[in-house]
């Protein structure tokens, strides 16, 4: 297992070569080096996979499922292990409530397939392709590269038959390893309401599939009832030579049947249906939730249950918790939880790659929409520069590496002129999102660029953060016209700093550097000192309130962008005339 990295030293080791060591034993069924390099040089795939189920948007805590098997296929890649990432969509599990802002009469649809669903926006075929689509554009933004695998087209073309009337004749034993691992059950601990709300309707979901009522309470298949479509079946009897189960429906009162072997009209409940899968798609690693992890949940019963259909459990790291904040107001598609397409408005993808990418799946970290943005592009543009040397490769510029490129897309998109996001944003902020301007003034603070173009994806992150995430109280709004009462009452050393800027700040297009010389530089001419002089500590008091003078005067504020860009940005008119007694 090669991991020489592309100066040919040994690579860093981080959570990822880790989980994809353990997926290559898995697949070579050795811990043995040699067994593990016979296996390698077999050509042999190794399955990474994921699942979730499209019951509503596919947020950032989401995200986890999909990055963190990911990384470990573009590692096996890179090692040049054949790999393929299997993604399970669980859109034949039941619709489970009508959430906030979706018509009351979508009631009638609960305890259907969530493919049975019709979406309510109408813009799509069902309800869990509405929240599969964004998720998927998203994906591809990021070089996420799947295969894609519909459960519900899985069971309604009976691929899974034979796993079914397996599990079915040997549901006693099923039932004795649900059993045993029943009373273990525990919900993990939370760390946020929001992380509580979620684990308890995951754990309501295990109990509720895995537990029917009737005399054949447990069984491990559920029908969907041939007249509703629901799941609102009981099941009264089970013919095991000709394979037929009879239920009644306790939403609309119709009793029916079912044959296991030749119709295709239910699935396995979930703690079956997980590990049927693991054996049937051979998967070498899958992560999952906290959830997933506990005492009686889905992972730790399905390591026994999969060997039923003769398989083993994938190598598996569970994923703890993502957090958001700084949201003043979230796409509507988003039902007011942040999803992968908020982040990649105001975050370049190889960003939202490498927050998964540096942190242990364990850990859990919070997205944080607000002012931290400025300080994330700040570490990510300095984690660049350090990447480019190849004498400082350690953990956190392997993160980079993961996060910058996948194997089939390679590098991800950045931008070509390389501008910090807060010269960007703040530019924004004071232009009110003109892209054009912003690029005409960030050329004039110091990034020279031809075109717009150079600037993106970067400019477009800066104007949407500006324009969404920051706060109406902490946006830059430039004054309209003087203020003619706060210039009337103007002291004697403040009429010298303003006088002296003005007389000295040149006509035309303002560069920044002699602005930022003069800027600071007034309170030093004002007290007697050429502007190469150190300012002394008076000197000092007076630029602060000198900076404090021009804020006030020209956005009506005691702070705002840096003021050598703000003043650049409006130009030598603007500022005369916001400044002229």
């Amino acid at each position: 297992m090669a991991r020489g990295g592309k100066t040919g030293q040994q690579d860093p080791i981080d959570w990822v070569t880790r989980a994809a060591d353990d997926a290559i034993r898995h697949a070579a069924g050795t811990g043995s080096p040699e067994g593990i390099a016979a296996f390698v040089e077999s050509g042999q795939t190794v399955t990474v996979a994921s699942g979730a189920s499209p019951s509503g948007p596919i947020h950032l805590g989401n995200l986890r499922e999909f990055l963190t098997p990911h990384f470990v296929a573009e590692e096996l890649r890179r090692r040049g292990v054949p790999t393929r990432h299997l993604h399970s969509w669980d859109d034949f599990d039941r619709y489970r409530k009508v959430p906030s802002g979706v018509p009351a009469e979508w009631a009638e649809h609960i305890g259907k397939p969530l493919t049975a669903v019709p979406d309510p926006w109408d813009c799509h075929d069902n309800w869990a392709d509405h929240f599969k689509a964004p998720l998927r554009a998203a994906l591809a933004e990021m070089g996420v590269e799947m295969e894609e695998v519909s459960q519900t087209e899985m069971y309604r073309a009976g691929t899974y038959r034979s796993q079914i009337l397996l599990a079915v004749s040997r549901r006693d034993e099923i039932e004795r390893v649900l059993e045993q691992y029943r009373t273990k059950a525990a919900v993990p601990v939370a760390e946020s309401e929001e992380e509580a709300a979620a684990l308890a309707d995951s754990v309501v979901a295990e109990d509720s599939a895995d537990e029917p009522a009737g005399d054949l309470a447990r069984f491990p298949y559920k029908p969907w009832c041939a007249v509703c479509g629901r799941d609102t079946t009981t099941i009264t009897s089970y013919d095991e030579a000709a394979h037929d189960l009879a239920y009644t429906c306790t939403a609309c009162d119709h009793s029916g049947s079912t044959n296991l072997a030749t119709e295709d009209n239910g699935k396995l409940v979930w703690k079956v249906d997980w590990p049927m899968r693991w054996a049937f798609e051979g998967v070498n690693f899958e992560p999952g939730g906290l959830d997933h992890s506990t005492p009686g949940s889905s992972y730790t019963v399905g390591k026994e249950i999969v060997e039923i259909f003769g398989g083993r459990a994938p190598a598996y790291v569970a994923y703890a918790f993502v957090g958001f904040a700084g949201m003043q107001k979230m796409s509507s598609s988003s039902g007011g939880v942040p999803i992968p397409a908020d982040a990649l408005k105001v975050l370049e993808a190889p960003m939202v790659r490498w927050l998964y990418a540096r942190k242990q799946p364990k850990q859990a970290f919070t997205i944080d929409f607000g002012p931290e943005v400025v300080r994330l592009y700040d570490e990510w543009d300095a984690l660049t520069k350090k990447a480019a040397d190849a004498t400082k490769r350690d953990v956190a510029v392997l993160a980079y590496e993961r996060a910058a490129s996948t194997a089939s897309a390679g590098t991800l998109r950045v931008p070509e002129v390389t501008v910090p996001f807060r010269v960007l944003s703040g530019v924004a902020d004071v232009t009110a999102g003109s892209a054009d301007q912003i690029s005409r003034i960030v050329s004039h603070v110091g990034y020279a660029h031809d075109t717009v173009e150079e600037l993106e994806p970067r400019l477009g992150r800066a104007m949407s953060w500006t324009e969404e995430f920051v706060p109406a109280e902490d946006r830059t709004i430039v004054r309209d016209s003087a203020d003619t009462e706060r210039l009337a009452a103007l002291t004697a050393d403040e009429q010298t700093w303003i006088s002296l800027l003005l007389s000295r700040l040149p006509e035309g297009e303002l560069e920044l550097e002699p602005v930022t010389t003069l800027v600071y530089g007034v309170p030093k001419l004002a007290a007697g000192l050429a502007l190469e002089d150190q300012p002394t500590e008076q000197v000092k008091a007076d630029q602060k309130a000198f900076f404090g003078l021009l804020y006030n005067l020209l956005v009506s504020a005691e702070r705002g962008p840096r003021l050598p860009t703000l003043i650049v940005a409006l130009g030598t008119d603007k500022v005369r005339s916001l400044l002229a007694p």
